[in-house]
């Protein structure tokens, strides 16, 4: 009977990724998924595996992470162009072996050495597999050999992979041979005279998703995002405020402004909120019966 109690309390921990991936595009399901930048970066090194094992034991729906390729051509998950600011070592990603790479140690969020290794792309998605939404992100110059991992690995349904900033699906469509069954997600600056033009392209497209991202709340642009939002997916950011006009994590958390960072960019429909605090907003979410 604890059993079955917990199955029905957690019913949407439980869920499986694809479908929690293919819910959001019903305008109707009155969900908001919890994307972890990084994972949890904040008890373990960003992008690490124990980010990834954490995230799903805690129960958030996505994990972004970034890819790197090394020297020998295995994608890899790193966020910077170097090593330098989270490993014991220095240099390009490209400029080591995998060999190399896993002899290096990452380091936590306070700059400490410790004992986990940089994963493969390959590694992260086996350990997902059936358990959390991915999104690829920073590995706009590796999509091709991105792709082929998922389909090896069998995540393509439970991955998102973005594509690159300001992007029109038609200019995307000559660049790359993307299957129908990948999501794809375009990072959309909304200052740009052609942000909704941008965004209005990728409605030819099933599985796309867009990420507006913007410096200042005042933008007229901003005003049609929740209609866009029903018939589009729209994944918001509550990282910093150069991404959301001053509504960011930070200021939920820390001055205790709730309503004016989250709850404002609720209103703009989201269906994705990606956090570097996915355990307070999960809790905000869940209390409002929207996660």
């Amino acid at each position: 009977m604890v059993g079955l109690v917990f199955l029905v309390l957690n019913g949407n921990a439980q869920q499986h990724p694809d479908q929690k991936l293919t819910a959001i595009f019903n305008p109707k399901q009155g969900k908001v998924l919890v994307a972890a930048h990084r994972g949890d970066w904040r008890h373990t090194p960003e992008n690490s595996i124990m980010s990834l094992t954490n995230s799903i034991e805690k129960g958030y729906d996505v994990m972004e992470l970034d890819v790197k390729m090394s020297k020998d051509s295995v994608l890899i998950v790193m966020h910077d162009n170097t090593i330098d600011r989270t490993t014991n070592a220095k240099g390009k990603p490209g400029d080591y072996t995998l060999a190399e790479l896993k002899a290096m140690r990452l380091k936590n969020g306070l700059g400490r050495v410790t004992p986990h290794q940089i994963p493969t792309l390959e590694e992260m998605l086996n350990v997902a597999k059936g358990k959390v939404i991915i999104n690829v992100d920073k590995g706009n110059s590796y999509l091709p050999q991105v792709i082929k991992l998922l389909k090896q690995t069998g995540t393509t349904g439970q991955t998102i992979v973005n594509v690159n900033d300001n992007m029109t699906y038609p200019e995307l469509q000559k660049s790359l041979s993307l299957p129908d069954e990948v999501y794809v997600m375009v990072v959309v600056a909304m200052k740009r005279p052609d942000a909704l033009s941008i965004i209005e392209s990728y409605k030819t497209r099933k599985r796309s998703i867009i990420q507006p991202i913007f410096d200042t709340d005042t933008l007229s642009s901003l005003k049609v995002l929740p209609k866009l939002a029903e018939t589009q997916v729209l994944w918001l950011n509550s990282l910093w405020p150069s991404l959301n006009g001053g509504h960011d994590d930070d200021r939920a958390v820390e001055q205790q402004e709730e309503e004016q960072s989250w709850g404002w960019l609720l209103k703009m429909k989201p269906a994705i909120l990606q956090t570097d605090r996915p355990a307070e907003l999960q809790r905000y979410l869940k209390a409002r019966k929207l996660n």
